[in-house]
C-alpha cells in the first residue's frame, strides 16, 4: 500500500494561519490586560470592568450567527475576509482609546472588536481544516492553542510600559492585528477548502433532541461556564494577590501571562491524547482538574508563590485542554450536511454563556472578594463531568476517535 504523498505548502500555510490568529485574537483580551489599571485610573465598577469582556463575547455571538446566515464565509475569498475582521478589529481598539476609559462607548467598541473577530477565529478554523489529511483532531488542537496564545498576548504587551498605562495593551493588539490582516493574505487554503454548507434552521432542534449531541453540548457549555470568566479575570487577581504580597506590580501581568498561555501547549497534547485515549475520558480528566483549581485558587491567596503558581499554571493548561474535543466530537456525530449548523449553534449557545458567566462573576467577586472567587466556576465542569460520562456509556460514543470513546 503506497504512503499518502505530503501536501506541498502544508506546513508554511499552516504557520502563517496560526501566527495571524496569534496576532488578530490579542484583541480579545485587551480590555481584561487593561483592567488594573483603568480600576486604577478612574472610577470604573464592577459591572463595566467585567462588560469590557463579556461585550466582546457578546459580540462575537452575534457576529457569528449573523455570518452563518448570510454566508459571509462563502461569498468572499477567506483570506480576504479574515484580513477585513482583523482590520475592523483593530480599528475598534484604536476607538476605544479615544473614549472615556470603562464608559459605555468603550463597551460599545468592545463589542464592535468581538463581532469582528467572528469573521476572523472561524474563518481561520475552516483554512485550517483545509489542509486536514487524517489530522484534523490535530488541526483543531492548533488553531485553539492559537486562540489561547492570542488571548494571552495582551498580558504580555502590559509588561513593556508603564504599570499605570492601560492604552497600552489596546494599542499594542491593535498593531497586532493589522499585522495579522497583512500575513493572511500569504497564506494558501488547503486541497479541501470547500463552501460551507448553509445554516440549516431545522437542524436546530435536532442539538436538542439527539441524545447525544445533547449531552455533547451539555459537556461543552460546562466547559465555556469556566473558560472565559478565568481568563477574564486571572489579571486583576493575580495584580491583587501579588500587591497583597508586596510583590512588584509587573509579577501580576507575568502570571496572568503564564496562566493564559500555557494553555496553547496543553491543546495539542490532549487532541493527540484523545484521538488515542478517548475524547470523553481526555475531555472528563481535564474538567476535573481545572474544576478542582478553581476551587482551590481563592483560598490559597495570600500564601506562598510556590503554592500558588503552580495551581493557576496546571489551571491554566486544563481549563482550555479539552475545548477542541467538543468540537470534534460534533463531527463525528452529526450528519454530515448538518455539522456546519450544528457546529455554529454550539459555538453561539458556549459563547452567550460566557457572557453571563463575566459578568456574573465579576458581582460575585465584588461580594465575597478573592478567597471565594472562582469557587462558582467548578460547577460547569461538574455538570460537564457528568454530561460525557453519560455520553460515554451511550452507543453513539463507539463514533468518537474511531472508536476510543
Amino acid at each position: 500500500m503506497t504512503a499518502a504523498r505530503p501536501l506541498t505548502g502544508k506546513t508554511t500555510a499552516l504557520i502563517l494561519i496560526a501566527a495571524s490568529q496569534v496576532l488578530a485574537l490579542s484583541i480579545w483580551f485587551a480590555g481584561a490586560a487593561a483592567l488594573p489599571a483603568l480600576v486604577a485610573s478612574g472610577d470604573v465598577g464592577p459591572v463595566r470592568q467585567a462588560a469590557l469582556t463579556s461585550s466582546v463575547q457578546l459580540g462575537f455571538v452575534i457576529g457569528a450567527l449573523t455570518s452563518a446566515l448570510t454566508g459571509l464565509a462563502d461569498r468572499f475569498t477567506p483570506q480576504r475576509l479574515f484580513a477585513f475582521g482583523a482590520v475592523m478589529a483593530a480599528l475598534a481598539n484604536l476607538l476605544a482609546l479615544q473614549l472615556e476609559p470603562g464608559g459605555l462607548a468603550m463597551i460599545a467598541s468592545r463589542a464592535l472588536a468581538g463581532a469582528a473577530l467572528a469573521l476572523v477565529y472561524p474563518v481561520g478554523m475552516k483554512l485550517a481544516a483545509s489542509w486536514a489529511r487524517g489530522d484534523a483532531g490535530f488541526l483543531v488542537g492548533l488553531l485553539v492553542g492559537a486562540l489561547t496564545l492570542g488571548s494571552a498576548l495582551p498580558f504580555a504587551f502590559n509588561l513593556a510600559g508603564q504599570v499605570s498605562d492601560w492604552t497600552l495593551p489596546f494599542a499594542a493588539s491593535a498593531v497586532a492585528a493589522l499585522l495579522a490582516a497583512g500575513l493572511i493574505l500569504f497564506a494558501r487554503g488547503g486541497p479541501g477548502l470547500r463552501p460551507a454548507a448553509r445554516f440549516d434552521p431545522g437542524a436546530v432542534s435536532m442539538a436538542f433532541r439527539d441524545p447525544a449531541l445533547r449531552l455533547t453540548n451539555l459537556g461543552y457549555l460546562g466547559h465555556m461556564w469556566e473558560l472565559y470568566a478565568t481568563w477574564a479575570w486571572i489579571g486583576p487577581f493575580a495584580h491583587a494577590y501579588w500587591q497583597r504580597l508586596e510583590g512588584a506590580a509587573r509579577l501580576g501581568d507575568l502570571t496572568a501571562f503564564a496562566v493564559v498561555a500555557s494553555g496553547a501547549l496543553a491543546c495539542l497534547a490532549a487532541g493527540r491524547l484523545a484521538d488515542r485515549l478517548g475524547r470523553t475520558r481526555i475531555t472528563m480528566i481535564a474538567l476535573a482538574i481545572s474544576g478542582s483549581c478553581a476551587l482551590l485558587a481563592g483560598p490559597l491567596f495570600g500564601n506562598s508563590p510556590w503554592l500558588m503558581i503552580p495551581v493557576l499554571i496546571i489551571w491554566g493548561m486544563a481549563v482550555i485542554a479539552d475545548s477542541a474535543q467538543f468540537s470534534a466530537a460534533i463531527t463525528e456525530l452529526a450528519p454530515p450536511e448538518r455539522t456546519g449548523t450544528l457546529l455554529t449553534l454550539q459555538t453561539a449557545m458556549g459563547f452567550a454563556l460566557t457572557v453571563i458567566m463575566v459578568q456574573a462573576l465579576g458581582l460575585w467577586i465584588s461580594w465575597v472578594g478573592w478567597t471565594w472567587a472562582f469557587a462558582p466556576l467548578a460547577i460547569g465542569p461538574a455538570i460537564g463531568i457528568w454530561a460525557m460520562a453519560r455520553l460515554r456509556a451511550r452507543p453513539e460514543a463507539a463514533r468518537l476517535a474511531g472508536g476510543n470513546r
